[in-house]
């Protein structure tokens, strides 16, 4: 195998991993700084140690990206699949970021592998795509919705009768706790999706086996690229998280980053299912906002967002499909 190609994947996805970072940094500090409960920059530099942290807190998501979707590639077309599959993925999240658009990044790598694959004549593992992407794609949302209502029904409730002036204080401190379990949740599913890549490359070109443990370098790596792209920031897709949704205050952004962050912890440990922390945040502000009933939620604005989850698998699937005939050509 050719080391040069190994090291070109391994950069892009590592490239991919920084634009994960800035694209979704949104996701986990949106709602703390819309409320002002942090400062921007705080915010961020929280959100990347957070992120750093929670890549090293479990494996079960880079497997499951690893061996669970398509059939590891052989050879240079292996390598060419990977590569397609990662540029399919970051001309997405470009896109997307570019036009503030709270995308998800694991969908957009997700479709760029089954694009990439389907191009390159690789299996692809329905079934696995169907249980561990699909199924979670429309679950999630959904339980970030319901969950947040009810954390917030429960808010209120507990806190009737308080002063709402000191309770709302006191949830700004709190919010500096739900944002860094949001990031550290973020870390934990996100930069282990990219180690499932950086691992098939590895097998691909013999330095690795399956079933064989994530070196250290490669959490090390994923882990870094992620948080310095967290700590570059998305500002654009920050002001559609943190104001076009719902105009959030405090209680209402605790709930939103409990609710998120538990979601994620939850799926991580015990489904190994990647799912898209972009759609359980969004989701999860939804139902925040839907306490103070409908019309608080600016739905034409939810409905552009939805809309552009659905199609980011098959956009990032094509712009892999395309990248892979490019690929094959030039090479």
């Amino acid at each position: 195998m050719d080391t040069f190609t190994l090291i070109v994947t391994i950069g892009v996805a590592l490239g991919f991993t920084y634009t994960n970072g800035f694209h979704d940094s949104a996701n986990a500090i949106a709602t703390s700084v819309s409320t002002r409960a942090l400062t921007p920059r705080a915010a961020l530099a929280m959100a990347a140690v957070m992120n750093l942290a929670g890549a090293f807190l479990g494996s079960g998501v880079a497997k499951t990206v690893s061996e669970g979707l398509i059939a590891t590639p052989t050879g240079q077309k292996g390598m060419g699949i990977l590569f397609a599959a990662l540029v399919g993925a970051i001309v997405w999240n470009l896109i997307t970021w570019y036009f503030g658009l709270p995308s998800s990044s694991s969908h957009a790598l997700f479709g760029g592998m089954v694009g990439a694959a389907l191009a390159g004549g690789t299996t692809v593992y329905w079934s696995g795509v169907l249980d561990k992407v699909v199924i979670p794609m429309f679950l999630s949302p959904v339980v970030g919705l319901v969950v947040g209502y009810l954390v917030m029904v429960a808010i209120l409730w507990m806190f009737r009768k308080s002063n709402p002036h000191k309770a709302k204080r006191g949830f700004r401190i709190a919010q500096t706790v739900s944002a860094a379990g949001m990031a550290l949740g973020h870390g934990l599913q996100d930069a282990q999706k990219t180690m499932g890549i950086v691992m098939m490359a590895l097998v691909i070109s013999g330095d690795e086996s399956y079933g064989d443990e994530i070196p250290v370098w490669v959490k090390l790596a994923c882990a870094a690229m992620l948080s310095l792209g967290t700590y570059a920031g998305g500002w654009r897709i920050m002001r559609t998280l943190g104001r076009k949704i719902i105009e959030l205050d405090p209680p209402q952004g605790f709930a939103a980053e409990t609710t998120g962050a538990s979601i994620m912890f939850a799926s991580s440990y015990l489904f190994h299912a990647p799912i898209s922390t972009t759609h359980v945040i969004t989701s999860a502000i939804m139902g925040v906002g839907a306490t103070k009933g409908t019309k608080a939620v600016r739905w034409g604005v939810a409905k552009n967002i939805v809309m552009g989850w659905f199609i980011t698998m098959p956009a990032a699937a094509l712009v892999a499909a395309g990248s892979y005939f490019f690929v094959q050509l030039v090479f």
